[in-house]
């Protein structure tokens, strides 16, 4: 059948190309039409718990984590010039599209009693630009006995200032928040330029979009050193420009169908489908070396350019398409998962594997039949010296070492199960960023000055409406404020209890001593947070903001540190301990939720759903390989070399502290990719060869050695020149993705060059 098949794709060979060509253009005008995805709860199924109460707090108060934030740090804050020059930065950045709202102190307002209607009103306490210190200074005086801003805008202890600058949620879930970023940063570098001071910058808005932009920059940047670092792995293999521009294309073409495919399946750009390309790179540069190889090989046997191709074609043509059923298979269990994005991930790459054997099957034979018959220098590697000594000691190892070989293996395996035993799976927001990135060193003295910025939202239900503003719900909240201000991983929290302690401080003329609940809520604030109407403060647009529209729920809003996802449900199972204490359950339903809950439970679902995909991917993997090859002591043989190069990658995670998190469990889907391969790639020529040695096990593992194993050498050191190259990433997921594929890619030649023709020998022995 191959061998036919062989014989129509020569003779159909430029209606393949156009085929190729047409498709390649169709897929290139959709793949010039992805989008990058910053929706970061697409990691979670929308019938998970945790998503499903975050989408109705958002429903009832707005998506939180929405603010970005700018800190200085001086003792000259409030001398005149720079005062004037910050509340300039203030008017500046307002008046960039996109920002809704700030909250700065140069803008904040005291309440107190209106002298004409009687009514406690908001009244701004600075009115920049100033011309006199002395009435800054007035000024000052005034906002420094109201406790309501006194860590929320301010460290008194270390002269820290804050700025909040909220961000249209439509804006900052969309392609313009790069813009949006920008233009504020733009503002920022004026005023840290002009006034000669550094500015800090966080928030979560932030945080994602420079950590998108750059994770997105460094694939396109590694993507492209690893093209030409393979083409120049290439090029010094087989010495034929064609034979590395055809390879290049045959992955290119697989990068824009894999593109297109995102597009036309409705999907966008996500942290797993980024990495897609790369797949397509490990799966593309080992079906041409293989298929170039083979050609190689059989037209140095027989010098004739279309019987050697058609044999080609027959030959690698079943052993290609079994490799990337299994590696589709391998991918293509993640789209039965819940979580969005895996199942985009799991689509796309089963896909597209598949359809990277369709471009290889056709471009590569089409392209070899117009080009010249191979020279002498494009065939000379099959005789390489060296290769051709490492191939004798694998024979010799494999023959005469039997024993050293299984004691090693057991050795190292047992060596990377204790290590196994050591890995953390832990994610933070943060992930994978260098200690002296500013990124991370800004977000860590938020976290000094301010006890972070990561948004933890507590909805308090009163079950009825107008039941969160009664003065019994208030003094809950209060004495479950009280003790949440004691976890040193969390800042102050704010509630409408801290605004209602504010309007008995106003209403009492300012005495700071009044900053305590009232006995009764004034009616006038209730209207407030009940009105929508325009022109509202930026502060009585914060306080409405705390109550849903029928006061019925309330919301704790609580700024957190990056603790981690193993140590906040340890906070959070502690907080729910002392809320069900105060909180009577008849009465109230008390949930816990927030951008920073679901993220890092997005995190957790995506290295659960992974670890179960890899799971049974193997086994539907092992069930392929029965199929293939109806041999049960066959599968035992091919199942080993693949288990102990994942058991030592996650050894040595262990030893060097690597935790598991979406960039580094993927490594194991890569690996595992990788190892099936090569193994299946040996055991059909082992199994084609057999018949040719009157099925003798020795003469014919000799034969497949010399046969596969320079394929196998070349493969896997091309895809270690295309990986290494990420080892210089600044990102901790790209770098430990570089050179934990390529440990893997090692130890997998290794256990299929070594191990496996020792199983196979010990098994046929068995067998007699």
């Amino acid at each position: 059948m191959w061998y036919r098949l062989g014989k129509y794709i020569l003779k159909f060979r430029l209606a393949a190309l156009l085929f190729l060509l047409v498709a390649t253009g169709i897929m290139g005008f959709y793949a010039s039409k992805i989008k990058l995805s910053y929706d970061f709860t697409k990691a979670v199924p929308t019938d998970n718990p945790k998503f499903i109460e975050f989408r109705d707090f958002s429903k009832r108060f707005g998506a939180d984590g929405n603010t970005m934030v700018i800190g200085v740090q001086t003792e000259h804050f409030f001398h005149q010039d720079f005062f004037n020059a910050f509340a300039e930065l203030h008017h500046n950045l307002k008046a960039v599209p996109g920002v809704t709202a700030i909250l700065s102190i140069p803008e904040v307002v005291s309440l107190g009693n209106d002298s004409i209607t009687g009514k406690l009103g908001p009244f701004k306490l600075f009115h920049s630009p100033y011309t006199n210190q002395a009435d800054l200074d007035s000024a000052r005086a005034k906002f420094e006995e109201l406790p309501f801003y006194r860590t929320l805008l301010y460290n008194p202890n270390s002269h820290a200032y804050l700025m909040g600058i909220s961000i249209n949620k439509d804006t900052i879930n969309s392609k313009s928040r790069t813009r949006l970023i920008n233009d504020i940063l733009k503002e920022v570098a004026k005023f840290e330029k002009a006034e000669h001071i550094e500015v800090y910058k966080s928030g979560m808005p932030f945080i994602r979009t420079i950590m998108a932009n750059r994770i997105k920059d460094e694939m396109n940047k590694f993507l492209l050193a690893s093209f030409l670092l393979s083409a120049l792995t290439l090029f010094l293999f087989f010495r034929s420009i064609s034979s590395v521009v055809m390879s290049l294309l045959v992955v290119g073409m697989g990068v824009i169908w894999s593109l297109g495919t995102i597009v036309l399946c409705g999907y966008q750009i996500t942290l797993l489908t980024a990495l897609i390309p790369i797949l397509v790179v490990v799966i593309g540069i080992p079906n041409c070396i293989y298929f170039l190889n083979k050609y190689h090989t059989t037209y140095k046997e027989i010098p004739d350019k279309d019987k050697a191709l058609i044999t080609m074609v027959g030959r690698m043509g079943i052993v290609t398409l079994f490799c990337n059923i299994a590696a589709a298979i391998g991918f293509a269990v993640f789209a039965f998962t819940k979580s969005a994005i895996l199942k985009e991930f799991g689509v796309v790459a089963g896909i597209n594997i598949m359809a990277l054997f369709l471009i290889s099957l056709l471009f590569i034979p089409s392209i070899l039949s117009y080009l010249p018959a191979p020279k002498p220098k494009h065939v000379k590697y099959l005789d390489n010296k060296y290769l051709e000594f490492i191939l004798v000691k694998i024979e010799k190892w494999t023959f005469h070492h039997t024993k050293w070989v299984y004691a090693i293996t057991i050795v190292v395996t047992i060596f990377a199960i204790v290590g196994i035993t050591k890995i953390k799976s832990e994610g933070f927001v943060v992930d994978d960023l260098p200690k002296k990135d500013k990124l991370y060193t800004d977000l860590k003295w938020f976290e000094a000055q301010f006890n972070g910025l990561m948004p933890l939202e507590i909805v308090v239900d009163a079950k009825k409406p107008r039941g969160a503003l009664k003065m019994e719900t208030m003094l809950d909240i209060e004495e479950f404020s009280n003790y949440v201000v004691t976890k040193s991983e969390v800042a102050r929290p704010l509630s409408i209890v801290e605004a209602l302690k504010f309007a008995n401080q106003g209403f009492y003329g300012g005495d700071s001593a009044s900053y305590v609940l009232p006995l009764e809520i004034p009616a006038s604030l209730s209207t407030a947070m009940r009105s929508k109407e325009k022109g509202k403060s930026d502060f009585m647009n914060l306080v409405s903001q705390f109550v849903d529209s029928n006061q019925q729920a309330t919301r704790i809003s609580v700024n957190m540190k990056d603790i981690g996802s193993l140590k906040l449900p340890v906070l959070i199972k502690d907080l729910q301990a002392k809320s069900a204490q105060i909180f009577d359950s008849t009465k109230y339903k008390v949930t816990f939720t927030g951008s920073s809950v679901t993220f890092l439970e997005g995190t957790s679902f995506i290295i659960r759903g992974l670890k179960e995909s890899i799971f049974w991917a193997f086994l539907l993997i092992t069930l392929c390989m029965l199929y293939l090859f109806k041999s049960f002591r066959i599968l035992v043989c091919s199942l080993i070399p693949n288990l102990v190069p994942l058991i030592i990658t996650a050894g040595v995670m262990g030893w060097t502290g690597i935790a598991l998190k979406p960039s580094t469990v993927l490594v194991f889907s890569v690996a595992l990719g990788i190892a099936i391969d090569v193994t299946i790639r040996f055991l059909i020529n082992y199994k084609q060869e057999l018949p040719h040695f009157d099925y003798q096990v020795k003469g014919t593992i000799v034969q497949t050695i010399k046969h596969t194993g320079i394929s196998i050498i070349y493969t896997s050191l091309v895809l270690i020149a295309g990986f290494i190259i990420f080892v210089f990433s600044d990102f901790g997921g790209t770098n430990a993705l570089g050179w934990l594929t390529s440990l893997t890619l090692v130890v997998g030649t290794l256990t299929n060059l070594v191990l496996l023709p020792v199983l196979i020998i010990g098994m046929a022995k068995k067998d007699k």
